[in-house]
């Protein structure tokens, strides 16, 4: 059966049902928001999965033909930044400390969305540090109207103030009255079933980094909760409201409640039109978190031997709204369907004579996949419509015009999955080239060398009547 939709549906935590995607201003790109990382360790597999999510969605409306404008948060100033900066680094100033520990897991983060295929170059990346001023003067307003106070520890957002103002607390979680309560809380994370007023900048305690800040005559010199930075800089840079906002769906509650009162206290517009959350990854049927110490980083995947982008497809063979656990096992039944994936890729490669074509003829297959990605965003089901597409040409003859048709397939496959089926490499492919030399003339040694030395960069070769074929293992 081949059927196209012309439109992206996507399921809303805000509507609680899948709602058909329209951007909310027709005239500008499509507006995507990503939580980011708390950069104070190294983030772990469960945390990579939602950051290529987000990815996935940026290339299927792109393959929609949306332009799209895509902001990511860093925070590198909060409790567990400063209490990870102070005990790493006990000697150093409180601000040279946080610098020098953020800097450091923000440059690991980079590198691990990289190697999962994350294109960072489509993403524009806001560190929180670097927008203390747009933090201060959004709590200044929220001050000045009412929804925020001063105390003696720093500002809070009263619950009530917001409440009060007919706006409604408890947009993507349900809030009742009993679980709100009038007290305060500090903590920049809490994992409570009570929604308590929130606090939106901290008066410096002793060792800590903090910038100035003076409010109503006042001196508050501290530094922001964590809430609000992101109200700040998403609603800075995107605008409100903006289309679609992404993260993991343990960030519902309190974070995303919490950003929502903030930005929509003033005007009264909604924050996004989308919230867009994807489930928890878990280990032995636990959510997987750094608090239970079960988690994976993406060093201990490459350490047992697998290719990053192998996890990226595990992931991808999982609905972002379902939960998956995450085995060694089931990485590997992955890693097992990327190779095939590329070695079949490989042998249709042989017939290119120029660079990468651009994808101007549509397989019969394209449409197919392209549609189950824009229905909510079902890689599972993509993902075994390119099997299929796969299973069909695996033993067809390789022949010019066919092979262009499937070429421009590849190209497309690698823009909406970022799996690199049909990566090309001028080095690996001059050293075959040099070994069907060797091999024509009969120097066996010579071949074998070459063959040891691809083998040991993790390059397999298989030889075929098309001539030998290159995978990664």
């Amino acid at each position: 059966m081949s059927w196209r939709k012309n439109k992206v549906e996507l399921y809303n935590s805000l509507t609680k049902r899948v709602d058909l995607f329209e951007p909310v201003d027709k005239n500008k790109p499509v507006r995507i928001y990503s939580c980011g990382p708390t950069v104070y360790e190294r983030v772990h597999v469960g945390n990579l999965a939602s950051f290529i999510y987000a990815d996935t969605l940026r290339r299927v409306l792109r393959a929609y033909k949306y332009s799209v404008e895509h902001v990511m948060n860093i925070t590198d100033i909060d409790d567990k930044t400063i209490r990870a900066s102070q005990q790493k680094y006990p000697d150093l100033e409180p601000m040279e400390a946080l610098k020098k520990l953020t800097r450091e897991y923000e440059e690991l983060f980079m590198n691990d969305i990289k190697a999962v295929g994350i294109d960072t170059d489509s993403i524009t990346f806001m560190r929180a540090t670097d927008n203390i001023p747009l933090m201060q003067d959004l709590i200044r307003e929220l001050v000045e109207a009412g929804f925020a106070y001063i105390t003696e520890d720093g500002v809070y957002f009263s619950i009530q103030k917001y409440e009060e103002s007919g706006r409604k607390y408890g947009q993507l979680v349900p809030v009742s009255v009993e679980s709100t309560s009038v007290s305060r809380i500090d903590n920049d994370e809490y994992d409570k079933d009570d929604a308590h007023d929130f606090v939106l900048w901290k008066k410096q305690k002793p060792g800590e980094p903090a910038w100035e800040f003076q409010l109503r005559g006042q001196d508050l010199r501290g530094r922001p909760g964590w809430h609000i930075e992101c109200s700040a800089m998403s609603t800075h840079a995107l605008g409100q409201p903006f289309d679609i906002h992404t993260g993991g769906v343990d960030l519902k509650f309190p974070h995303h409640e919490n950003e929502i009162a903030q930005s929509t206290a003033l005007n009264g517009e909604l924050l996004a039109n989308f919230f867009f959350h994807n489930e928890h990854m878990h280990v032995d049927e636990k959510k997987m978190s750094k608090s239970l110490n079960n988690f994976y980083t993406l060093e201990d995947v490459s350490d047992n031997g697998f290719d990053p982008l192998a996890f990226r497809l595990f992931v991808l063979e999982g609905k972002y709204s379902s939960q998956r656990d995450f085995t060694w096992e089931n990485l590997q039944h992955s890693a097992n369907r990327l190779m095939r994936w590329r070695q079949v890729a490989g042998r249709w490669r042989r017939v290119q004579t120029t660079d990468w074509p651009q994808a101007s003829q549509i397989h019969a297959g394209e449409s197919d996949i392209i549609s189950r990605l824009g229905d909510d965003l079902n890689t599972p089901e993509a993902l075994e419509r390119v099997d299929s597409e796969f299973t069909q040409v695996e033993t067809m003859e390789v022949q010019e015009e066919a092979a262009e048709r499937w070429v421009d397939l590849l190209h497309t496959l690698n823009i909406l999955f970022g799996l690199n089926i049909s990566e090309r490499d001028e080095l690996i492919e001059s050293l075959l080239k040099t070994r069907e030399h060797a091999r024509e003339t009969q120097d066996w040694q010579a071949a074998d060398d070459i063959r040891k030395q691809l083998d040991d960069k993790g390059i397999g070769i298989n030889d075929t009547p098309d001539g030998p074929v290159w995978y990664r293992k």
